[in-house]
């Protein structure tokens, strides 16, 4: 199980986001702008951060330019997902580190599928043995 930080200020993005984090056996951890995000993430230093980029405060851009420039974080993979569909977007998304681009709306699949290119499948629990 991936420990996966959600950064978006709309409540239903992220209910929905959680949910479907959740279903796939991850845990969710959520933050609810830029800012924020950014600082979740070096507090909590999660597997995978799904961040929005239209956001009070930092908005995507900026917080994944500042997680992915911090040493202390850099390691944590960001996917973008957003409602920003333009082509400069997803390169200056890329550019500011994330691994990942995902357009909303996005299917269930779609969401699974880029956690799981993007972090691999999470270790399985160990099998039971008879002792």
């Amino acid at each position: 199980m991936a420990r996966i930080l959600i950064v978006d200020d709309s409540p239903s993005q992220m209910m929905g986001i959680r949910r479907i984090v959740e279903k796939l056996g991850h845990e969710a951890l959520t933050a609810e702008d830029g800012q924020a995000g950014v600082e979740a993430a070096r507090r909590e230093l999660p597997d995978l951060i799904l961040m929005d980029v239209v956001m009070p405060n930092l908005n995507g851009f900026q917080a994944t330019r500042s997680i992915t420039r911090d040493p202390a974080t850099a390691h944590i993979p960001v996917i973008l997902v957003t409602t920003k569909d333009q082509d400069t977007d997803r390169v200056w998304g890329m550019r500011q580190g994330a691994k990942a681009y995902l357009t909303k709306p996005f299917s269930e699949v779609e969401l699974a599928d880029a956690i799981l290119r993007t972090i691999g499948n999470p270790p399985a629990a160990p099998a039971p043995t008879d002792a």
